[in-house]
């Protein structure tokens, strides 16, 4: 054996090495209809909006070596916050196999719940006081209720009890979260300055912030991501994904500066737009939404994995 022979070793038998190469099925449109019309004899191959559809899938499903907290924030209300953690946890927990919950930390009585499941009798206060003794899924399931394959925990309808919802509190609850459930999404309300939202802060793997491509919209998210600068937070606010929610958008506005604004800042802006299902204020159904909403949650799902860490 010559020295360049062992330098150069065989190629791994592996299915990949293997197997030939063959055009990959097509799912979606009429290249589906012809591929199952001729009993798959002739295959048109993935149309280039599928195999970009396809790609972000692959990030999605990105394996996480453990729990990953992804917080959802806006210095104020009114920009579509519950509405972006409701669609990017039900994208999440629809194209993941492992578990993910949604928690709605808003000290306001908060409306996650209702937009998910419509369930709110069962609260994180009643989890609190039972923490202690859940030591199962099953257990910790007791208190959240389910939209498709998404585990929603809603906050006190209550708002006195709800600002007692402190940060002691918050990481309690997070750690029995993180133990059962792979991705944990908060909806953090909009105090900035809320006892949990240290909490939320200080635990978040992810930071998501919502805005608007309008003056007030585009401010409330320039101010938010300053405010977590100011205050510690620096690197969540340059790691962050601006999330722009066009429900609300004018054609006075040059959106392409706030967009431009927002890419010199964080590391992706990402934008929603507008659709009749999500404008109506009530349940939310992935089914229900305009397909370029949905791939549009489907690039802001892609982009927070793009972050989990490496196995």
């Amino acid at each position: 054996m010559t020295e360049q022979d062992q330098a150069a070793p065989a190629d791994e038998i592996t299915h990949d090495n293997l197997m030939r190469r063959s055009a990959e099925r097509p799912r979606r449109g009429w290249r589906k209809a012809l591929y199952e019309a001729t009993g798959g004899r002739y295959n048109p191959g993935i149309s280039e909006a599928e195999a970009e559809r396809n790609a972000l899938l692959r990030r999605i499903r990105r394996q996480l070596p453990g729990a990953h907290r992804i917080a959802v924030t806006s210095i104020k209300g009114g920009v579509g916050k519950t509405t972006v953690t409701a669609c990017l946890g039900l994208t999440l927990a629809e194209h993941r196999g492992d578990r993910v919950v949604a928690l709605d930390a808003n000290p306001d009585a908060g409306t996650l719940a209702d937009r998910l499941t419509g369930e709110t009798s069962i609260t994180v206060r009643q989890m609190l006081e039972k923490i202690d003794d859940i030591d199962s899924l099953t257990e910790m399931s007791r208190f959240t209720s389910l939209a498709g394959r998404l585990q929603v925990l809603a906050s006190d309808q209550d708002p006195a009890m709800s600002e007692a919802f402190n940060r002691d509190e918050y990481t309690r609850i997070t750690t029995v979260l993180s133990r059962f459930c792979n991705i944990l999404l908060t909806d953090s309300g909009t105090g900035l300055v809320h006892s949990a939202m240290e909490g939320t802060l200080e635990l978040a793997d992810s930071m998501v912030v919502v805005g608007a491509p309008t003056v007030d919209g585009a401010s409330r998210a320039g101010k938010t991501l300053d405010w977590l600068a100011a205050h510690g937070h620096r690197e969540h606010a340059e790691n962050a994904v601006v999330v722009l929610s066009h429900d609300r958008s004018s054609e006075e506005v040059d959106a392409e500066k706030i967009h431009d604004h927002f890419a010199q800042r964080c590391r992706a802006v990402l934008s929603v737009p507008a659709d009749p299902h999500l404008a109506a204020g009530g349940r939310i159904d992935l089914d229900l939404l305009r397909e370029s909403t949905r791939e549009a949650f489907l690039r802001i799902a892609a982009t927070i994995a793009d972050d989990f860490p490496a196995r």
